[in-house]
């Protein structure tokens, strides 16, 4: 059992939740990022500000008004607001005024076969959430991480008891095993052997064993990195039965296919490798159908980079490629152009998939997650009409390769403000160090509402045990 720490902070999404340690603080002044005119880890920017004129786009609800941040709260969101002169004033006329996205599922400084993902807490501009409220099981990674069974209905039994939102990894593992055993003795040791190891059915099928324990036991499920239409569908008949499972996409899911994996340069195919793997051309078009339609309820990355590097430990065995594919920095563009520009979703849903329904499962909302006076300044300001292009020569992830190599789109986070501060602007990263801080999340959010009254029925449903009498013969 492994605990979930990864909601995270980058360019584009915000939860400002980590103390950098003094050596992280010394990468910050040394790169020469959080430096001013005041020095090193003091921060001259206004602790006011006012956003005018922009569309503020809540989960429900979009209009134009200017928003008021002081000391790092919202303090009003209305039209045509009148404040001091103290004031830093950011025009953000024709553009959207939306809360900082928040990725669910991140792997930063995550060791992984004898060796560590290259993205820290620093390069990854990433946090920790501390008040741990969700546990994640890996029912793949057979002797590493794997559970079985036994251990994943008990580790469901004590979060049901905790309050605390159950996250798996679904893949049967002991199935994987053996296809990874099948591709070697077939010749196949590049990274193609990955995915052909692990097919759709058998997340498929993990998905569904994941979910129908959860059921037994009537606990919330959350199930990460949704990567087939095995999978999804699995989730889409658990939902339309009532059951409270979450189905989390990411990025790379929705966005790509698998034939990166068969690219004849290893550097570029071993970059695709991530588990489970990227599918075959059709799975990522129903799996942004499902985000639209509610079947799946919001977007993550399972950001996780090596380098090349470290990617070509595996160049004679795909077994020994470290999994991982980058995103944190990329995830809010991507779904903005692959799913409102497109016109699959809209705005509002956009704010909801990002940022909004994260916050509510993980107990944080309306401190994050809304526009709303009251909630942190945690804050982005997009114009869809401006373009972007992915590359790893100017990404700020530490990886030398990135999966969406070249890729453009419209729709453009201009402005981040992180806990009031603008920290990304005019193409400039203008981070603070020691700025973050740890915030608590409490149990039993809204996913664990009724669940007593639903044990309660289940008991008084079994007419059991009866009563009999004892042979006295």
């Amino acid at each position: 059992m492994a605990y979930h720490l990864s909601l995270s902070l980058s360019l584009s999404l915000l939860l400002f939740t980590y103390f950098p340690s003094n050596s992280q603080s010394n990468q910050f002044c040394e790169a020469g990022i959080g430096y001013d005119e005041v020095g090193c880890g003091i921060s001259s920017s206004s602790t006011k500000l006012l956003i005018k004129g922009g569309t503020v786009v809540n989960a429900h609800h979009q209009e134009i008004a200017d928003v008021y941040v002081k000391d790092g709260i919202i303090v009003a969101v209305k039209p045509n607001l009148t404040v001091g002169d103290d004031v830093k004033v950011i025009d953000a006329t024709g553009k959207f005024v939306m809360p900082g996205g928040i990725d669910p599922h991140t792997h930063l400084a995550m060791e992984a076969l004898n060796t560590e993902s290259v993205d820290d807490f620093f390069s990854g501009q990433a946090a920790a959430l501390a008040g741990i409220n969700s546990f994640k099981f890996f029912l793949a990674y057979k002797g590493v991480l794997m559970v079985n069974d036994e251990l994943l209905l008990e580790g469901l039994k004590r979060c049901k008891s905790l309050g605390a939102l159950a996250m798996v990894h679904a893949e049967n593992g002991d199935a994987v095993f053996e296809g990874q055993k099948r591709m070697i003795q077939l010749g196949i040791t590049g990274p193609e052997g990955h995915a052909l190891s692990r097919p759709p059915l058998l997340e498929g099928e993990a998905t569904a064993r994941a979910i129908r324990l959860a059921g037994f036991v009537n606990t919330p499920l959350y199930v990460v990195h949704v990567m087939s239409i095995d999978a999804m569908e699995e989730i889409a008949k658990a939902r339309k039965s009532g059951q409270r499972v979450i189905g989390e996409p990411v990025v790379s899911g929705l966005a790509l296919d698998d034939s990166g994996l068969w690219d004849s340069d290893f550097t570029t195919a071993s970059k695709y490798v991530m588990s489970p793997p990227i599918r075959a051309s059709g799975h990522g078009k129903a799996l942004q159908d499902a985000l639209s339609n509610g079947v799946l309820q919001l977007v993550g990355t399972d950001h996780c980079v090596f380098n090349s590097t470290q990617k070509a430990s595996g160049i004679d065995d795909f077994r020994k490629i470290p999994n991982g594919v980058n995103g944190i920095e990329e995830r809010m563009h991507l779904v903005w152009d692959l799913m409102v520009e497109s016109g699959q979703i809209s705005v509002t849903d956009y704010v909801r998939v990002t940022s909004t329904e994260c916050a509510r499962i993980f107990n944080i909302y309306p401190r994050k997650g809304a526009i709303i006076a009251g909630s942190d300044a945690d804050i982005i300001i997009l114009n869809p009409k401006s373009t972007f292009e992915i590359n790893a020569r100017s990404h700020h992830s530490r990886t030398d390769t990135n999966v969406y190599e070249g890729r453009r789109g419209k729709g453009k986070v201009e402005v981040t403000i992180a806990g009031g501060r603008v920290v990304w602007e005019n193409n400039e990263l203008k981070v603070v160090p020691g700025s973050g801080k740890y915030i608590e999340m409490a149990p039993f959010s809204y996913l664990f509402s009724g669940i007593d009254r639903a044990d309660a029925s289940y008991l008084s449903s079994l007419n059991a045990p009866v009563k009999r009498f004892k042979s006295t013969t």
